[in-house]
């Protein structure tokens, strides 16, 4: 397992652009698929997307796809999150997590999940 430290949430306003970051450590990065994942107050936690092991492949939930970008870099152990055009409904507790991809991105069990870091998207 690694250990994950999601960053770069803040107060944005709506329209506008921020990008999360994912820093991960205590183990072999380069092993896991990272997903991202939000939760708003009331609602349940929701995926928004999920990159690779080796960055070369992505899925994207279709609530976001066209606005968010998911990159990696493995030599730096971090995952990125970079969310445009950004929507008071976009506002959460944006998580990353880690896990085994066994050939599809969509049906990953996920091991380890960082604290989360809250975005607040105002109108």
């Amino acid at each position: 397992q690694v250990h994950l430290v999601e960053s770069g949430g803040g107060l944005v306003q709506a329209g506008g652009s921020l990008t999360l970051s994912c820093l991960a450590s205590g183990g072999i990065f380069s092993r896991y698929a990272v997903g991202w994942f939000r939760q708003a107050p009331g609602k349940e936690r929701e995926r928004v997307g999920v990159i690779g092991w080796a960055g070369g492949s992505t899925y994207y939930e279709d609530s976001v796809k066209g606005r968010i970008t998911i990159s990696r870099d493995n030599t730096k152990n971090v995952a990125y999150l970079q969310m445009n055009s950004l929507k008071p409904e976009d506002t959460a507790v944006y998580y990353c997590a880690a896990g085994v991809s066994h050939g599809d991105l969509v049906s990953i069990w996920y091991s380890s999940w960082g604290q989360g870091t809250q975005v607040t998207v105002s109108s």
